[in-house]
């Protein structure tokens, strides 16, 4: 594609989360120090809350990478529907023969997280798109919190979640659960210099100089407002258009059309780029 025309080793603006590639703007790193903290002081359970395309994919995988040599982790990318589906797939990742019934299944997580404890590499359960988890699933999440022995928790809990959760989390049905979160974290838009070294960043890793001029990148920022996933379906149409023309950098053409082509992109004026 335009890789070579522009001097680049890789696709530097791909949709898929590349922990290799990771620039730690403040909310992200906030949120990867606050689970890793709280997991290290035995917390019990976090809550990371994120729009979508705020890069919840890259901070959980982030946090598996740094939790890996000290404790057993169970990460969940799809949110279960009923409690059994839960309990069978933290079973899977902790490899609970696949013979135990479903009623014995709690007691066998149990025995798996005491057999971790023991061996001081205790249970820790990450969960993404938990905002779409039904109740019922919410309440065995807290229910799993609560085993533990007289000295520590048995199993610690990572919740990764759209702002829907905190609606979920605010009722009078969920108190119990919303009680028992330790910390919080909450990834946050980019500003726009956040957003101006991001998109530097990539190129670099790719091994390309800047090919956004400022003016290209506030025009992405105010479209993108801010949102990761967003700034790289902007970036990726913009090269692609760049190139198609046989340009060396963005121009301010591909830009404004790769804006008025991507959906989700603040439509906007000038006068608005300059505002923000």
């Amino acid at each position: 594609m335009y890789m070579s025309h522009f001097g680049l080793n890789a696709a530097p603006f791909s949709l898929t989360p590349d922990t290799r590639c990771f620039f730690g703007v403040r909310s992200h790193v906030d949120a990867i120090n606050t689970c890793v903290s709280a997991m290290e002081m035995g917390e019990g359970l976090v809550k990371v809350t994120g729009e979508v395309g705020t890069g919840k994919t890259m901070v959980c995988r982030l946090v598996l990478k740094a939790l890996s040599e000290s404790f057993t982790l169970v990460f969940l990318p799809n949110p279960a529907n009923t409690v059994a589906g839960l309990h069978r797939l933290i079973a899977d990742e902790l490899g609970i023969d696949e013979q135990v019934t479903e009623d014995k299944l709690l007691g066998a997580i149990q025995q798996a997280a005491i057999a971790a404890a023991r061996d001081e590499k205790p249970v820790v359960i990450l969960c993404d798109e938990v905002q779409a988890m039904p109740d019922e699933v919410l309440e065995a999440i807290r229910l799993l919190g609560n085993l533990e022995t007289e000295q520590r928790k048995l199993i610690q809990l990572i919740m990764f979640g759209q702002p829907e959760l905190d609606e979920r989390l605010s009722q009078h049905s969920m108190r119990q659960l919303l009680q028992r979160i330790s910390f919080s974290a909450e990834l946050t838009p980019l500003s726009f210099a956040e957003t101006s070294a991001y998109i530097d960043h990539r190129l670099q890793e790719q091994g390309a100089s800047p090919l956004f001029s400022t003016w290209a990148k506030r025009r992405i920022w105010v479209a993108s407002q801010g949102i990761p996933r967003l700034v790289h379906q902007l970036c990726h149409k913009s090269l692609l258009l760049s190139f198609g023309r046989g340009k060396r950098r963005v121009s301010a053409h591909a830009v404004r059309l790769a804006i008025k082509d991507t959906p989700l992109a603040r439509q906007h004026s000038v006068l608005q780029a300059v505002w923000g």
